[in-house]
């Protein structure tokens, strides 16, 4: 039951405000990177992925993070092996890479980011690599954030549309093409097979938010990561922040978030994985709606977690937002 009835999504994406991790997602990793991600490339680990990469002659692909990656694994087939510098449940805007993955850059022969801001650290970490480097937003028709400390800059969060992901899909081709010419075909080929994919995703999107009545197709969201989904699929947006890089659920966001729940009767409201979900309770409990569950944006989950692909995670978000919009959320207010 892909979005049914009620839209007005209170989508809490892309960051909790506060700096609490988030207690509703064993994935959730708020801002928790330097440590543990930087030490999953030493040692015992380290060793593995050199032993790995020594045993493996294909060219390698480092993307940002596992969204990109996952997206560049579909149009590489098996001819490129592609590693994301981030971990599953990493939260990208504010990660701050280790001597682990400049090593990891300094070896690969493609280095391909988001763009838009979204990798604040990214600039001076590929400052003095020689590795090419590709954006994958390149051509994409962006959106301006509205409001916050970054209104007037793109909103980075464009392949939350699978018609915008289509436009990475296109860059990563013709990357692909250039990095290894002798595969250039098939890499056109998985290229219009996964964005046909894409678009059938997007389909379901739409039908099921044309079910629902206009005045309830709202995302009202903690982070505005959905400014793409909701152009594309005809809904309106409302969060708490703009980027995750702001992180600020100030007194003012959240009673006016309160305040667009009621006036609207937003039925439910949502946090996103990588981030606490405290700011978007605050809403739920001064308002009646109910907490709809987890939705993903930043990161891919574990593989035997729930949005372990792309296009897992859109149809995973679709499904949370239409049960709890449609009334059937477990957390359901009496």
């Amino acid at each position: 039951m892909l979005l049914s009835a009620t839209l007005v999504v209170a989508l809490t994406a892309c960051s909790g405000a506060g700096a609490e991790q988030g207690p509703n997602d064993p994935n959730a990793q708020t801002n928790a990177r330097s440590g543990d991600q930087g030490e999953a490339l030493s040692g015992e680990r380290a060793g593995e992925r050199a032993t790995a990469q020594a045993d493996d002659p294909r060219p390698l692909v480092l993307t940002t993070f596992t969204v990109l990656a996952d997206i560049a694994r579909n149009v590489a087939g098996e001819h490129l092996r592609v590693e994301s510098i981030t971990t599953p449940g990493a939260e990208i805007h504010g990660y701050e890479p280790t001597p682990g993955d400049l090593r990891r850059a300094s070896g690969a022969d493609l280095i391909v980011d988001n763009g838009m801001h979204l990798e604040a650290w990214f600039e001076q970490f590929v400052a003095d690599l020689d590795a090419p480097h590709r954006v994958a937003t390149t051509g994409i028709d962006a959106i301006e954030i509205a409001s916050g400390e970054a209104a007037g800059t793109q909103n980075p969060h464009a392949w939350m549309s699978p018609l915008a992901a289509q436009r990475y899909v296109d860059n990563l081709v013709e990357a692909f093409a250039e990095l290894d010419p002798e595969h250039a075909a098939d890499y056109r080929a998985n290229g219009e097979a996964y964005k046909a994919e894409l678009r059938a995703v997007h389909e379901e999107l739409v039908t099921a938010v044309e079910e629902l009545p206009e005045s309830q197709r709202v995302l009202v969201t903690c982070e505005g990561a959905f400014s793409y989904l909701a152009r594309d699929a005809g809904l309106e947006e409302r969060y708490l922040w703009a980027v995750n890089a702001e992180r600020q659920a100030t007194p003012r966001r959240v009673a006016a978030a309160i305040d667009a729940v009621r006036e609207q009767r937003v039925p439910a409201v949502f946090c996103e994985s990588t981030v606490s979900d405290a700011p978007m309770q605050r809403v739920v409990e001064s308002t009646d709606a109910v907490f709809g569950g987890t939705l993903y944006v930043d990161s891919l989950s574990a593989a035997d977690g729930p949005v372990p692909t792309y296009l897992e995670l859109i149809r995973h978000d679709a499904d949370v937002i239409a049960t709890a919009l449609t009334g059937a959320s477990e957390g359901e207010k009496e």
